[in-house]
């Protein structure tokens, strides 16, 4: 059973209460008003009450959702794991009070884990419109001005190479059909740990590649086709396990244990044609010299990770996502969107404005964005929804007529206020931990995406407030 807050309070509260009242952060208070809102509350309580069926009438009380989101949201304003939430909220009298837990117990990691996972994409995404529209009653934001840029959020990966995605998927698929002969016994097909000689074909290749000499790639080629021939073999082992789970030829005697085959069986099922994937893709590249292949996949664990290239001379190739950020006035990210596929950033410009339209309830007077955002069509249409000062550099025009206008005092005072967006990123990424996605898979990033964004938004509508 989940109550929205606290129902009953102790002496321990008020002693906490008194004694951390001149320790506050200037913009903690006002975070703290925002985040009482009844509302963003609400919003909270129903995807916590969604976790189980009964939720809302059985079972003991479990952590309020004015708590759960707050030591979410802190988690993710100090860029904390779960652990450390756990241990400095305990310790700290000011977090206890901020986060609403008091004298009580704070829930330990992985508790708190779970009830993140309760609030999904869209319950996140809700929970960032009402803050924006609580920026707005306080008139922290009006709409006049508009920027917008993109940056990538990788995924948690190692460096994708051939041999090591080969040697993950043989790791998964190998634990997993472990898992499944110590529940199965020896039933049907007889398992072989093949992962030392996968392991030596590794560090085969790993020296074959560093070495120099006209045969340093036919060394590296001999090995890769072991390296291959193995995996290929550990597929086939896989395949017949998930098979035979199927069939009932691998069965356990007990409900439960049959219960947890069928779930390895899933898992061999899901693990299988990413394996075989990374065979075909190794086969191209190394024996057919093929290094652009479609869809490159560059996880085992993160299938959707797409790779890609912003030209960037510090860092060339990234893995991850491509991220949408647009702000308004006082630094506040009024919307967000972590892209399925790279899109081109010129097509991203109209419907931003078409979303600030919406959330803010006017079109901007002056949009601003850098040069991958121009197009033609897209400045004229800008202009016909009702913005005044459109200030997107084209560097690639010859026209002395554009060059003018690029020059005009308004069009370089835009420009500068832009270049904030690249510190936004920035600040998002050292502080909030939005350089590398610690949560799983796209609706894991979509979560991780936005909550860093609030706990930013919550941080300067605090301190704006403050001032």
């Amino acid at each position: 059973m989940i109550d929205i807050r606290r129902q009953q309070q102790s002496f321990g509260d008020g002693l906490i209460r008194e004694t951390v009242d001149e320790l506050w952060e200037d913009w903690m208070r006002h975070a703290d008003l925002i985040l009482a809102d009844e509302e963003l509350l609400e919003t909270v309580h129903r995807a916590l009450q969604g976790r189980r069926p009964r939720s809302r009438t059985h079972g003991r009380p479990g952590t309020p959702a004015e708590v759960v989101l707050r030591l979410l949201l802190l988690k993710h304003i100090r860029d904390w794991s779960f652990a450390d939430v756990e241990r400095e909220v305990r310790t700290n009298l000011l977090y206890r009070e901020f986060t609403r837990v008091g004298a009580a117990k704070v829930p330990d990691a992985k508790t708190l884990g779970r009830l993140a996972q309760a609030l999904g994409p869209e319950t996140i995404e809700k929970i960032h419109l009402r803050i924006v529209a609580l920026a707005q009653e306080h008139g922290v934001v009006n709409g006049k001005r508009m920027r917008v840029d993109t940056t990538v959020v990788e995924t948690n990966i190692h460096y994708p190479t051939d041999s090591s995605l080969l040697g993950d998927g043989v790791r998964v698929l190998t634990r997993v059909m472990k898992k499944v002969t110590e529940i199965a016994g020896k039933q049907g097909a007889r398992f072989r740990d093949r992962t030392r000689s996968v392991q030596r074909r590794l560090i085969e290749i790993g020296r074959a590649s560093r070495a120099k000499g006209t045969g340093a790639m036919e060394k590296v080629k001999t090995a890769y086709r072991k390296l291959v021939e193995a995996t290929g073999r550990v597929v086939g082992q896989a395949k017949k396990f998930s098979a035979e789970i199927a069939q009932g030829v691998k069965r356990a005697s007990e409900l439960r244990k049959q219960a947890k085959l069928e779930g390895l069986r899933r898992e061999l099922d899901a693990v299988l044609p990413r394996v075989k994937q990374v065979i075909e893709q190794t086969k191209a590249r190394v024996f057919g010299g093929n290094t652009r292949s479609e869809g490159k996949l560059v996880s085992i664990f993160e299938p959707e990770t797409e790779i890609i290239r912003k030209g960037k001379a510090s860092k060339p190739t990234e893995f991850g996502k491509m991220v949408k950020l647009q702000e308004a006035e006082n630094q506040i990210v009024i919307a967000y969107e972590v892209h399925e596929q790279r899109p081109h950033d010129k097509d991203l410009l109209v419907p931003a404005v078409q979303i600030h339209q919406q959330r803010l309830g006017r079109v901007p007077a002056m949009v601003a964005g850098d040069a991958g955002f121009y197009s033609a069509h897209g400045e004229a249409t800008l202009h016909e929804v009702g913005v005044k000062r459109v200030s997107i550099p084209n560097h690639s025009t010859k026209s002395m007529e554009r060059r003018r206008h690029q020059k005009q005092r308004w069009f370089r005072k835009a420009q500068k206020w832009r270049t904030g967006c690249e510190g936004r990123i920035s600040i998002l990424k050292r502080r909030h931990g939005l350089r590398r996605c610690r949560y799983k898979g796209t609706a894991g990033m979509k979560r991780w995406v936005g909550l860093g964004v609030i706990s930013d938004n919550l941080i300067n509508i605090g301190r704006t407030l403050a001032e």
